[in-house]
């Protein structure tokens, strides 16, 4: 028998999190249930489908309705706030590693251009979209970006560090910088050093035509590992959208849900 899309368990951590659903309209259609659009956006986070094409049978209402959804909820800041109360479940479980991270980026391509796309150096300048990453050490996602794939590495480092809201969940004081950075020869500008080191993290970074990237390797190929599996969520291996919103939505959504994984296997 297939899994539910939306279990009993993601179900709980998401509906306190969602605006109350509207009141059915006296002689009208009822309102689609939170719980079933939630369904049909994963389905189509997850298939890669278009809008158009999400199956009645389902019970998820119309597609429209569904992308409806995944604006307003983005707007009202359901999707970040989703990824924040995971990562807090995965502090309180002791399955966030704060000791090391890892940065780095992946450009994907963009059908329809819109914002955050440029042209994209390793794709023949065709527009495409960078997606800019930091994972703990067991490769969650911690924060994400997005650019266009023009957009040097190096640029986002402070950005992406400053996105690690306080973690709470545990006795102490709430986690939000690692204590270790690996990235590539990309971050190895010496602001990006300084950056680091003024937010008391040890820069484990690279050096151009002095140190050999090998060794730091070893401990970057988790940041490598979560963009396979982001990608494994089809809408998320191509950009369609026109909207940068509603990818963005899709991306931290597709974020949350590699959390909610990470938090399944922890019982």
């Amino acid at each position: 028998m297939a899994k539910k899309i939306v279990s009993d368990e993601l179900w709980e951590i998401v509906e306190p999190l969602l605006p109350p659903e509207k009141p059915k309209p006296r002689g009208g259609r009822p309102p689609n249930s939170n719980r079933a659009t939630l369904t049909g956006i994963l389905f189509v986070l997850k298939a890669g489908i278009p809008w158009d094409m999400l199956p009645q049978e389902m019970g998820c209402g119309s597609g429209v309705t569904c992308w409806r959804r995944l604006r307003d909820w983005h707007e009202a800041g359901v999707w970040q706030r989703l990824h924040q109360v995971l990562l807090e479940h995965l502090h309180g479980a002791d399955r966030l590693d704060w000791d090391r991270a890892c940065m780095d980026s992946a450009s994907i391509k963009a059908k329809k251009r819109g914002a955050a796309t440029g042209p994209n150096p390793t794709d023949r300048g065709r527009p495409g979209t960078k997606r800019h990453l930091l994972s703990d050490r067991f490769g969650t996602p911690l924060a994400v970006r997005l650019t266009g794939a023009n957009t040097h590495d190096s640029v986002l480092l402070e950005d992406l560090l400053d996105a690690v809201h306080p973690v709470v969940g545990r006795r102490g004081r709430p986690r939000q910088r690692p204590r270790k950075l690996h990235a590539d020869k990309a971050y190895g500008a010496r602001r990006c050093r300084r950056a680091c080191r003024t937010r008391h993290i040890r820069p484990r970074i690279a050096r151009r035509s002095i140190e050999d990237g090998q060794r730091l390797g070893r401990h970057r190929w988790v940041v490598e590992r979560t963009f396979a599996w982001m990608e494994q969520m089809r809408r998320l291996a191509t950009r369609y959208e026109r909207r940068v919103d509603i990818h963005e939505a899709f991306t931290l959504l597709g974020c949350s849900m590699i959390c909610f994984k990470r938090l399944m296997r922890a019982f």
